[in-house]
């Protein structure tokens, strides 16, 4: 036909080539854009970078007091990302609240922690009474704000409350104090170099210092990852550094294991203790960038480590790596080192499948020295005093020291820098000033929310790796609750399994469906013990990451230990 258009297929292939004027779907209005770019700035000549996804949902979560749908579709314009990859990113963290564009944003939101710690110090008559009396601010329960031994913790905004009260919390409300608290004890960069911090740095960096000796310092020492998983790690070390590089390093300050608070107390204390360790951590390694990945409830913490990042980047003791500061949003689950990886990058918080391991195949795709804060806070010490006299401390046949935080039913509770292998029984005796007036030792958690639950009879069996394991427990980050006579294991159990139902990831159904079944059954009078095996076992068996492998400890622990509380009959 001679009207007929003919279009040819180099033609087609060559409009497929062509980028799109606009995203599909709902598209984003001038001025939604123009509230967006006023925040995050312009996007650079390359783009926005995908990996500050979560940065920037912060900066518009913080401005506007949640996420609009609006500013939802104008980031991911200005990102150049498809609105559901940047919704999908915004709705896994607890910390981001998505808003329909005709919402009102709360004012202000206080968060009551209602984990283990602060529920025995009345968090839930507290919560209760704050929802009552605040009808103007958003009133919400919180897991652990990592403040376990300044039950029952709260927050204004963005402001920590200590034994916190209705009359603590109003006060702050009426004087509009929602900032971080100010740290004006903490070591800064000048005071730090004074007392000759930076000096191993400065060696190890220059070479002064022989990389392989402090490799075997820590190798010796018997230095342990002390985020919960215990590698070694100078062997941590060796296997990164054989890798190909560019080489990563990523720090794990995310620890929202309920019970567990030494990250926090140590970094608002020293920040450059830990920084030194970093450096020289990256020198040895050969790491040319570093991500510190921290929690987003240690606002104060936050403040403090952009400030002092800040000072040593402008004056560097030696050649600095490139160091980036990251911001959780509170999801538990990116305590789990492949998870942490994920969020850094700017996605859903889900762990990996492995192999491969992230030392091989970690951040960016690149090798990846993975580090818990304390492992790297402990460095310069070590090496300063040789592995010998960190190894001359311990009880019990263990060697080295560890902080434990302890909470609960305890005279003094807090961080206690103590021998490894320490009893429970020593510890509280020692380091706590015995247990609170009028309590006496029921039972006691050793290793925070996962680590399981042990009687009053087994408070002399030493806390370290690899000794509780025979009880069914385990020391994790050595996050230690203390119960007494007044208390219940089996409502401890069921606390911490709504915790891990609430902080499940979703990404695997055992642990997705078998946390949530496992609290409904667990808060009945008569638990269905043969039911609760069965989901113990699946749960253990067929997780992904170690939140659903530890999360049957609980439901082990009050079935072994404590089964008058449950009313089933005592295993023989």
């Amino acid at each position: 036909m001679a009207n007929a258009t003919h279009i040819g297929l180099e033609q087609v292939r060559q409009q497929l080539r062509q980028p799109r004027s606009q995203l599909k779907g709902r598209q984003a209005s001038d001025e939604a854009r123009a509230q967006v770019r006023a925040l995050i700035g312009a996007p650079p000549s390359d783009g926005h970078r995908r990996d500050l996804l979560i940065e920037h949902l912060h900066v518009l979560n913080d401005h506007f007091h949640g996420l609009f749908e609006r500013h939802i579709v104008a980031l991911a314009a200005e990102m150049r990302l498809p609105v559901v990859e940047v919704f999908e990113v915004a709705s896994f963290y607890h910390h981001f609240e998505i808003l329909k564009d005709d919402a009102t944003a709360p004012r202000i939101t206080v968060r009551v922690c209602d984990s283990l710690s602060c529920s025995l110090a009345g968090s839930d008559g507290l919560l209760r009474q704050l929802q009552r009396e605040l009808l103007d601010v958003k009133v919400v329960p919180v897991p652990c704000l990592g403040r376990c031994e300044q039950a029952p913790a709260a927050q204004v905004g963005q402001q920590a409350v200590a034994q916190a009260t209705l009359q603590a919390v109003t006060e702050r409300l009426a004087a509009q104090q929602t900032a971080p608290n100010p740290l004006p004890d903490a070591t800064r960069l000048a005071a730090y170099r004074q007392a000759g911090g930076y000096q191993l740095a400065l060696q190890v960096a220059a070479g002064l210092k022989d990389h392989e000796s402090v490799i075997q310092c820590l190798e010796s020492s018997g230095l342990r990852g002390l985020g919960g998983a215990g590698f070694p790690a100078g062997r941590k070390w060796r296997i990164v550094r054989s890798q190909p590089g560019p080489r990563l390093m990523a720090v794990n300050i995310d620890e929202g294991e309920p019970g567990t608070f030494k990250d926090r107390t140590c970094l608002e204390a020293d920040p450059h203790r830990f920084l030194e360790g970093v450096l020289i951590a990256a020198s040895v390694v050969g790491c040319e960038a570093v991500y510190i990945y921290l929690r987003d409830e240690y606002h104060e913490a936050r403040v403090l480590l952009t400030e002092e990042l800040a000072a040593l980047k402008l004056n560097p003791p030696c050649a600095l790596p490139h160091i980036e500061l990251r911001r959780g949003a509170g999801a538990y689950i990116c305590g789990e080192e492949s998870a942490m990886i994920e969020s850094i990058e700017g996605k859903r918080g889900e762990p990996r499948l492995r192999p491969p391991y992230i030392a091989e195949v970690g951040l960016f795709g690149r090798p990846t020295l993975e580090h818990n804060f304390e492992t790297l806070f402990w460095i310069r010490e070590l090496i300063e005093q040789g592995a010998d006299s960190f190894a001359a401390h311990g009880r019990h046949g263990r060697k080295g020291l560890r902080r434990f935080s302890v909470s609960g039913r305890v005279k003094h509770p807090g961080v206690k820098l103590a021998p490894a292998g320490i009893t429970l029984r020593e510890l509280v005796d020692e380091y706590c000033g015995g247990m609170a007036e009028g309590h006496t030792l029921y039972a006691y958690l050793p290793g925070g929310a996962s680590g399981g639950i042990l009687p009053a009879r087994l408070a002399d069996v030493p806390l370290d790796f690899d000794t509780l394991q025979p009880h069914g427990c385990f020391i994790g980050s050595a996050a230690v609750m203390v119960l007494s006579q007044h208390d219940s294991a089996r409502e401890a159990a069921l606390n911490v399994m709504r915790f891990f139902a609430h902080e499940s990831c979703g990404q695997c159904t055992p642990c997705r469906v078998g946390t949530d079944k496992a609290a409904q059954l667990m808060a009945a009078d008569v638990w269905d013990a043969d039911t609760l095996q069965d989901l113990a076992q699946v749960m253990g068996d067929a997780s992904i990451c170690g939140l659903g492998q530890a999360a049957p400890n609980p439901i082990r622990c009050v079935l072994d230990y404590f089964p008058h509380e449950v009313a089933v009959e005592v295993k023989t």
